[in-house]
């Protein structure tokens, strides 16, 4: 389902429409990573590369970036063979090239080489009929960190139960 979001345009004063279409989304990622901070870049891909990402076929679930040479690069993620594809077609686990503003790649560079920091992609999607990568900066998590988290989301889920049950016997 694609969202539609209006904003306006300061300098020319008229509306932009700016839809997304998910193609795959990283639920682990957020299970298993503390989220410092993301960036949207756009993604290198070939023609048979888009036209199986526009069939919704793709999985990020080992995917990583990584910074090499002033450039991002997006390792292991998983974009099938186009079914209609012939000899020109890509390979499924290949590294893709990332773009990104140069101010934000040297602030990944200093990031990235902290211990326990990583780059994770969290989203991959269609904005305006391009390719984008919603990355994430990361810092992974422990396992007692991940039980907390779970913890406090049931606990969330529990009061915000309690607080629609003492709604509805009002009403009544």
């Amino acid at each position: 389902m694609a969202k539609m979001k209006t904003q306006r345009d300061n300098k020319k004063n008229k509306k932009v429409t700016s839809d997304r279409r998910l193609i795959a989304q990283n639920k682990k990622a957020r299970h298993d990573y503390l989220i410092l901070d993301t960036y949207e870049c756009g993604i290198v891909l070939t023609g048979t590369e888009v036209k199986s990402l526009r069939q919704g076929r793709a999985s990020l679930v080992d995917g990583f970036g990584q910074v090499d040479d002033g450039e991002v690069w997006l390792h292991n993620v998983h974009i099938p063979e186009y079914a209609q594809g012939t000899w020109t077609n890509h390979s499924a686990k290949r590294k893709r090239k990332l773009l990104m503003h140069r101010y934000e790649i040297d602030r990944l560079i200093g990031k990235t080489q902290e211990t326990g920091h990583t780059l994770v992609p969290l989203q991959l999607y269609f904005s305006q009929g391009r390719a984008k990568v919603e990355l994430a900066l990361a810092k992974g998590k422990k396992e007692y960190d991940k039980r907390q988290t779970l913890r406090e989301k049931q606990d969330r889920r529990e009061a915000e139960r309690v607080i629609s049950a003492v709604r509805r016997r009002q009403r009544s």
